[in-house]
């Protein structure tokens, strides 16, 4: 070696990615109780007129630069810890933040909300339409940290995952959302696995079917820390089977006289947000709106039972070459610990926060959760390429989501009308 090689030092032990979104994200969340309570940008437009007045009036265009400072002066902490090139990453930032901003414009558009069309599918799109378009500079690919921004973001969603609500739906909820997660899970990576996709893709794939799509497939990629383009392709198959599944099904409630609660059961358990629930069961009535929410409320509980179990798991049964024995210690060094920021953001906001607390902090939260995700789907899309994408496993993903979604919407149909059709118990009184 020669003398004046400049040997970098190794990150300490706790120096690493999953540690440090922790930390930030708990920064993040502890500011907030303590009073922080930032003047989140609005996106929300119906027409340009209200597009130029609102989104892009220069008060709002001040709130993103404010929160863009706020994310790149944190994010470039947070990176120097880790021994990032933070030089690099603070020229970089900003297009990536730029990125993720455009995403969330258009997804404020009210006719796309209608459809069920998320920012996240946006924020991919715009991310794969730039890298297709360019060739990323070596400045820019240092701020394209996809797993750092989801794992940070990852943290701060647990503090909206409430044991409280689960208890608030009522055992006919959680007996659904129990049955509909462990069945359908089991069921799709046992598919997944017959049609010969590995099991990176089928534990995201199964994970993103049975709790609740996108959100339920970050996690899980997480948990197993999983190929990021594995992760885009399971997002767009959600998010493409979201519409039509979101019009479709309140349609096929109405022509076949479903009952309103056996409805509003079943959509809360197929469809894959809380704002697809809510639209397409007021579509049918105010009562199954009520009800899919509760039902979608006991299945977004289970992301966190589901990301430990499989953090767990993968670690246990992982091996890079020969066989480790999966001690303790090894377990411990493997376990993705942004899980445990997960859990315990969710424990505070659920057992030693008041309700009412909990409520006032709730739209400043999801708003920085949001950012955290956009910035990680525009990364996705600036490191993939579109053909990548469609190429993976030649078409055995996309069966299995298919066809595990489709066992899904049968499963939780008769789930629905065996626990709110008044067939095995009195239906619930729910008005």
């Amino acid at each position: 070696m020669a003398e004046n090689t400049i040997v970098p030092t190794p990150p300490r032990r706790w120096a690493t990615e999953d540690w440090i979104a922790v930390a930030l994200a708990s920064g993040m969340i502890l500011a907030v109780i303590l009073g922080w309570r930032p003047d989140l940008p609005k996106f929300s437009w119906k027409n340009s007129s209200e597009l130029t007045t609102t989104v892009l009036a220069a008060g709002n265009l001040l709130r993103i630069f404010i929160i863009g400072f706020i994310f790149l002066v944190v994010g470039s902490v947070g990176y120097a810890l880790t021994g990032g090139n933070v030089r690099r990453f603070v020229a970089g930032f900003p297009v990536v933040f730029l990125l993720a901003t455009i995403a969330q414009v258009i997804a404020g558009d009210a006719r796309l909300k209608a459809w069920g069309l998320e920012y996240v599918i946006f924020a991919l799109g715009i991310g794969l339409l730039v890298s297709h378009a360019l060739r990323l500079p070596e400045w820019l690919r240092e701020a394209v940290r996809t797993e750092y921004y989801i794992k940070t973001g990852l943290v701060i969603l647990g503090a909206s995952i409430l044991f409280k609500e689960l208890l608030q739906a009522g055992w006919l909820g959680l007996a659904q959302a129990l049955l509909v997660v462990t069945v359908v899970w089991y069921f799709a990576f046992w598919l997944a696995r017959r049609l010969r996709v590995d099991d990176e893709f089928g534990v995201m794939l199964a994970t993103a079917v049975s709790i609740c799509g996108v959100s339920a497939a970050i996690a899980a990629c997480g948990a197993i820390n999983g190929d990021r383009k594995k992760l885009s392709y399971v997002t767009s198959l959600v998010l493409i089977c979201a519409v039509p599944m979101m019009v479709a099904m309140p349609w096929i409630v109405r022509t076949c006289s479903i009952p309103e609660l056996v409805g509003g059961a079943w959509l809360g358990g197929t469809l894959d947000t809380s704002g697809s629930v809510a639209a397409a069961g007021e579509a049918i009535s105010q009562r199954a709106m009520k009800v899919g929410v509760i039902v979608k409320f006991s299945q977004n509980i289970l992301i966190g039972v589901a990301a430990f179990v499989l953090s767990v798991w993968w670690t246990m049964r992982k091996t890079d070459g020969p066989v480790e024995k999966p001690t303790a210690r090894v377990i411990w060094e493997r376990f993705p610990k942004f899980v445990l920021g997960f859990i315990a953001a969710s424990l505070v906001f659920s057992f030693w926060l008041s309700p009412d607390f909990v409520k006032s902090t709730k739209p400043v939260l999801d708003g920085l959760r949001t950012w955290w995700f956009a910035l990680a789907f525009v990364s996705i899309g600036l490191e993939t390429r579109f053909t990548e994408i469609l190429g993976q496993g030649r078409g055995r993903p996309a069966a299995t989501f298919i066809i595990a979604q489709a066992f899904n919407i049968l499963w939780t149909l008769v789930l629905a009308w065996l626990l709110f059709g008044g067939m095995l118990f009195p239906a619930p009184d729910i008005r």
